[in-house]
């Protein structure tokens, strides 16, 4: 066997080091965040220093709970470590059958399917369902797995600005002869942090003969009576064709579902090639999602909690002259606008023991950057209090707290039309 060509191989390593350097530049290189120990109270250890995780996902506390890791522990004991294949082939448990049935009592669907991640479910779902001759819809804010995931299926598809139903019924107008037209949207969006219109969506693809299609992955065990999401709040979960979330956020573990019709799961059995060619999910983690959805449905005190300090943390920033943009949620963005900036102000909340993560392009438009705050009912009320005031004071330091009014709107118009 050949020798590897140094000459090529010290070319690649040329190139890729100047394209880093490019990003550095622009503040767009991201590096590695590790965390040393998960601590009580949505806390976390980084580098030897204590700080309040003001950037997890894990909006519930479930991520450390012990109900979570002694059923893992239990499903690893009388499964093992592994699935040890695909689903398919002989990889599926009686325990994925039972998860499914829970997840779809929990969502009161007919069906439901696991996947590995959100990301392979949107992909697999969309590209699945959708193809040449079709027409897919999609918010300009959707997360990027519902992005790839239209760029994979071959169907033509347009994005219309986020949250414009006149420009998407516009759109739905024009195409209304697709052989098939599917929408789909976020629920939750997951920087901006305000909802997706369901009411006027699924009005829209009613009149236009469209499927709906929402990602709850950031509206999963947060919204509705039981935690099944931002439909079981409207009521809406019946007039929606698919419904998809994920059990790595509100629910602190890991993989996703789709849920939906008896047809639709079994065709995305036969067609989502992010299902069919993945090992399946593993014992451990079939454990933790079991525990975490009869956890969510009984226990509607996290949510309340978490959202009625959403609310309060919101507003003292926005009284701090902050922009938090039309954030409505768990999920609170300071928008910023330079990258240098969002990375200097994150930096100087760390030093006072917050942990806050910039985001920056290609994650939002160019622009727009920010530092997003996602809070949990792990936290202590009056230490969200006091972090709050020191996110204000740090950012009138910065200067941010005079970056609202008709500069902010601007910078919101920026990011709905990129």
């Amino acid at each position: 066997m050949a020798a590897p060509d140094k000459k090529t191989m010290s070319t690649l390593d040329a190139i890729l080091t100047q394209e880093l350097a490019d990003l550095e530049t622009q503040h767009l290189r991201r590096r590695l965040q590790v965390l040393e120990e998960m601590l009580p109270a949505g806390k976390v250890r980084v580098a030897g220093q204590v700080l309040l995780n003001l950037s997890s996902n894990d909006y519930l506390g479930l991520a450390t709970d012990l109900r979570l890791i002694t059923a893992a522990q239990a499903a690893a004991a009388r499964w093992g470590a592994g699935s040890t294949a695909s689903r398919l082939i002989v990889g599926t448990l009686a325990l994925h059958q039972e998860v499914e049935e829970a997840v779809a009592a929990f969502k009161r669907t007919p069906r439901a399917v696991l996947f590995n991640t959100g990301y392979m479910a949107n992909v697999g779902v969309i590209a699945a369902l959708m193809g040449r001759g079709d027409v897919i819809f999609s918010d300009k804010l959707n997360h990027a797995s519902i992005i790839d995931g239209l760029r994979l299926a071959g169907a033509a598809f347009y994005r219309y600005p986020h949250r414009d139903m006149d420009h998407l019924a516009a759109l739905l107008q024009k195409h209304q002869q697709a052989r098939r037209k599917l929408i789909v949207t976020d629920s939750v969006f997951s920087v901006d942090g305000d909802l997706a219109p369901l009411r006027e969506l699924v009005a829209l693809k009613e009149r236009y003969g469209a499927w709906l299609m929402i990602d709850e992955a950031h509206g999963t065990g947060v919204f509705g009576a039981r935690g099944a999401g931002l439909a079981e709040a409207l009521g809406l979960t019946e007039a929606i064709e698919i419904h998809m979330g994920t059990f790595s956020k509100a629910l602190g573990s890991f993989g996703a579902y789709v849920a939906g019709s008896a047809p639709l799961i079994e065709m995305l059995h036969n067609k989502a090639r992010s299902f069919i060619y993945s090992t399946a999910l593993p014992p451990p983690v079939l454990g933790a999602m079991q525990a975490a959805v009869e956890i969510v449905r009984q226990e509607p005190a996290r949510r309340s909690y978490l959202l009625t300090q959403a609310a309060l943390f919101r507003q003292r920033l926005q009284e701090g002259g902050l922009e938090t943009l039309a954030s409505e949620t768990q999920i609170i963005p300071v928008l910023v606008g330079d990258n240098a900036l969002a990375l200097e102000y994150a930096a100087a909340l760390r030093q006072q023991g917050l942990m806050a993560v910039a985001i920056r392009p290609p994650t939002v438009p160019p622009g727009c950057a920010r530092l997003r705050f996602s809070l949990s009912a792990a936290h202590n009320a009056e230490e969200l209090s006091q972090a709050a005031a020191t996110i204000v004071q740090v950012g009138r330091q910065l200067g941010l707290g005079e970056r609202s009014g008709v500069k902010g709107q601007q910078m919101q118009t920026a990011a709905k039309l990129n």
